[in-house]
Parts: structure tokens; sequence; C-alpha cells
């Protein structure tokens, strides 16, 4: 009798119920493993199993190559820095993710910081729990998006969308800094390109970053970059925490080189009130800190949980598997995938 195939899941906190259930269903045995799992834990389930889903946890080459009926992986989610695309190319192993699911939930979660660090949110609901109320002097003086000039690094989905809004919502004047997007798909979208990113960010007062993490985009944002920004200017990254060279943007906020910063991504997580490079931010009434959950909402897990489940059955049915993501790493591969058309980058 054979055996039922077998799926690997890490990141178990990140529930997936709908995900599970219907595995589970359809005769297929589950592993569950915890955040915490260690990657022999990781390598040891992966010896006999068909196909792993992961989210946050790595897989390098080492954990690939122990596993000999591997089938594919699936990242139920956007980034893929944690995978060794390499080794599993090698095998022949595909690779995909799921990048759609959140566009404009994340494009909302940082214009929500960038609301909220402009209308001082964090230090106002601190004074209304110490003392109730607040009285309009000089400290809680906010200031306004409408009109002001918006930065994106990285004019992806998400950028797109985060231009729509902050365009068309509140009228902001958006600049974009992308070497892969080209000027007219970027006029299409509402952004005008700009090709030198110190120069973009010299005139912006909010920028935002949405850059795909890999070895290019690594600490883009970093202390001469910082350095190029308005006084008065704020960061926003629901990213990849290490696209921006944190220990700069420390400095900078230390030093009051910028205004503020509002961060959902870390390159180090989770973060920590002690024991993290980043712990002395929380004290900041300047700078707004979320836990990675920009992209956590009803509506983007529904569509997270039903795509993870089309892509997991291609690859289990032997079908090629469908890679919607742009993302050259992905596209550079051949076997066992076929890929969505996108439209050109003008």
């Amino acid at each position: 009798m054979t055996a039922p195939m077998k799926v690997v899941r890490t990141d178990a906190e990140l529930e997936m119920p709908h995900v599970d259930r219907t595995l589970r269903e359809r005769g297929l045995t589950l592993v569950l493993l915890p955040d915490a799992a260690t990657t022999d834990a990781l390598a040891a389930e992966l010896g006999d199993a068909d196909l792993l889903l992961m989210c946050y946890a790595r897989v390098p080459a080492r954990v690939i190559d122990g596993a000999p009926r591997l089938k594919g992986i699936v990242k139920y989610g956007v980034g893929i820095d944690a995978i060794d695309i390499a080794a599993a190319r090698r095998r022949g192993i595909p690779v995909v993710n799921v990048p759609e699911y959140a566009e404009e939930t994340v494009a909302e979660g940082a214009m929500a910081l960038m609301l909220a660090l402009a209308k001082k949110f964090k230090p106002l609901q601190r004074e209304m729990e110490a003392r109730g109320w607040a009285w309009p002097t000089a400290r809680w003086l906010a200031g306004d998006l409408a009109g002001k000039t918006l930065g994106l690094v990285g004019v992806g989905r998400i950028g797109r969308n985060v231009a729509r809004m902050a365009g068309q919502g509140f009228r902001m004047r958006v600049l974009g800094y992308d070497p892969h997007v080209g000027a007219a798909a970027m006029a299409e979208a509402g952004v005008r390109k700009v090709d030198d990113l110190r120069d973009m960010l010299a005139q912006c007062d909010v920028v935002s970053v949405h850059s795909v993490l890999n070895d290019e985009t690594r600490h883009l944002v970093g202390e001469r970059e910082l350095a190029a920004m308005k006084p008065s200017a704020m960061l926003v990254n629901v990213s990849r925490g290490a696209i921006v060279d944190e220990a700069a943007l420390v400095r900078a906020l230390e030093a009051g080189r910028i205004a503020g910063a509002g961060l959902d991504v870390y390159g180090q997580e989770p973060l920590a009130k002690r024991g993290h490079p980043l712990a002395s931010l929380h004290a900041m009434d300047n700078v707004m800190l979320w836990p990675h959950l920009t992209f956590y909402n009803a509506e983007a897990l529904r569509r997270l949980e039903e795509e993870t489940l089309e892509r997991c059955f291609e690859i289990l049915e032997g079908r090629p598997v469908l890679v919607k993501s742009r993302d050259p790493r992905l596209r550079a591969q051949a076997a066992g995938v076929r890929f969505a058309t996108d439209p050109p980058a003008a």
C-alpha cells in the first residue's frame, strides 16, 4: 500500500486553518513545525516529504539537498530571500510564492504608518492613556500628507498601490526609484521616475520602501541615503528590514537627522524591548513599530490560503506550478513552472 504524500508546513504560529484542513481532507500527511524549529528539525522532517510550505523559516541548501522526494517549495507570502533558490534549481525543484494576495492590504498599512507619524498618534495615545487628555500645545502640532512629496523605493505591485492611494487620495506628488521599472510604466501609475536614489530622497517629505530583498537591495538605504533626506522627512518600511541599514537608521533618529520612522519589518525578527539591536526605538515617540503584520487581515488571508492551495495541488499533481512573481530569481527557473504574463516594464 502506497503511503500518503507528506507535506511539511513551517511557521505554524501563522494560522492557516483552511490550508491545513484541506490538505488533511485530501488524505495528505501534514506536519506542522513551529517558528522556533531548528534547521536540523526541518531537515529531518523533509527527509521523506513531498512538499514544503514555508513563510519565515530559513531553507538552506543542505535542507533541500537532503530531501530526495521533495517536489516543490511554496512560500505562503511574498519574500523569498530565506530560500536557497540556486540549490532548488540544481535539483529541479520549483519554488513559488504568492505575490498578489496582500498588494492593497500592505499598501494600506504603509499609508496608515504615514498617517500615524504625521498625526503623532503614538505620543498622543500615550498622553491620553497617562493623563486622559491633551491640550493643543506645540508638542502635539501635527502635519498633513496632502500636497507633500512621497518617494517610493521600489515601484512594484505594492508600490503602485501606495502611489494610487497617496496621489489620488491625498494629492501627494509621487516620485519613484526603481532601476527595473521604466518611466512610462511609472507614469501610468502616477509616479515620476527619478534615476538617482539620493536625488529623490532629498526631495521627499515621506519615503516608503517597497523593494524585494536581494544582494542588490540589501542596505540600499544606508548612511549616505539617510543623510540625503530632509530633517523633516519620515521613513516607512513595510518591505524587508535589511533593505535599510538599521544601525544607520537608529543613529539618524537619535541625532534628529530625520523626523521619524514607521516600521513593520526588521532585519532580526521578532523585535524585542531588550537585547535587540533596535530595542531603543520602542521609547521614541516619533517611531511607529508594528510586528510584521501589515499583511494580516481577513481578506488578505482568505486570498493567501486559496492561492496557496492552488499552488500546492499543481505541484503535488505533477502539473507546472504558476509563477506570478516578476522576481528574476523565480523567473530563471526552467523545471516544473509556468509563468503568468506581466505587462512590460516600459
